[in-house]
């Protein structure tokens, strides 16, 4: 399966925020959506999510048009997505917060015990699973949100949408969070990450978006994208080293 966004273009206040759009995003990929501040990418993302309606432009799941549906009914068809916000309950432990889950979209109750029990080895969460969500690490609440977003009664999601998945973690979690994407690609589902960590997104990467101004500025491989001469004048800059 693919998501496809086609010509894409969004206003606020009539002012142009995103302009001839053009991404896409498969099964068993890891995408980055890149760019400075202000450059459109968070409308762009957004788009992808059923948060924001393009003024013009679609939105494609394979051949099904989606552009006006909501995030709740593209969770159904299996894209899924993680806030850059914690959403982690404060005031569960880790075990109800998934458990939780469970409940709300209606996973059979026979299965929760082994759900539960091998989302906890999965995401190296079993040492913490008694603690309150407000109690744990930076690290271990987003290990904690991607096992959530598996935890549906949907199924595991097709793809994946990550919003700063490495803001607010430390350098050993952002190892362990880019180890954790590599073994979701590996099971086949797409992924596409925006955040302002060039680096760390880029090296787990298959290709990437850059924007400026509200339009795609290129798009390649890492390589291609660190020898891009524009890349470097508009966005990384020419001392930045891969």
């Amino acid at each position: 399966m693919r998501i496809v966004l086609e010509n894409i273009h969004k206003s606020y206040s009539k002012r142009p925020v995103v302009s001839r759009v053009n991404l896409s995003v498969s099964q068993g990929e890891v995408v980055g959506l890149l760019g400075p501040n202000g450059a459109g990418k968070t409308t762009t993302f957004c788009v992808v999510t059923g948060l924001v309606k393009p003024d013009r432009g679609r939105v494609w799941l394979d051949d099904r048009d989606i552009t006006k549906l909501p995030m709740h009914q593209r969770a159904r068809m299996g894209i899924g997505y993680l806030a850059q916000e914690p959403s982690v309950f404060r005031h569960l432990s880790i075990r109800d917060n998934l458990l939780l889950v469970f409940e709300q979209t209606g996973v059979p109750r026979r299965l929760w015990s082994k759900r539960l029990n091998d989302l906890l080895a999965e995401f190296h969460l079993e040492k913490v699973a008694a603690t309150l969500g407000g109690q744990v690490s930076g690290g271990e609440r987003r290990r904690t949100e991607i096992a959530r977003s598996l935890s549906t009664g949907y199924g595991d999601p097709v793809f994946l949408l990550l919003d700063e998945p490495f803001a607010g973690i430390d350098p050993i979690a952002v190892e362990d969070i880019q180890q954790l994407i590599a073994r979701l690609r590996d099971r086949n589902i797409g992924i596409l990450i925006t955040d302002h960590n060039v680096r760390e997104t880029l090296e787990i990467t298959d290709r990437a978006y850059i924007m400026r101004e509200g339009e795609i500025l290129a798009s390649g491989s890492p390589d291609e994208l660190y020898d891009n001469p524009l890349v470097r004048q508009y966005y990384l800059g020419e001392r930045f080293q891969w």
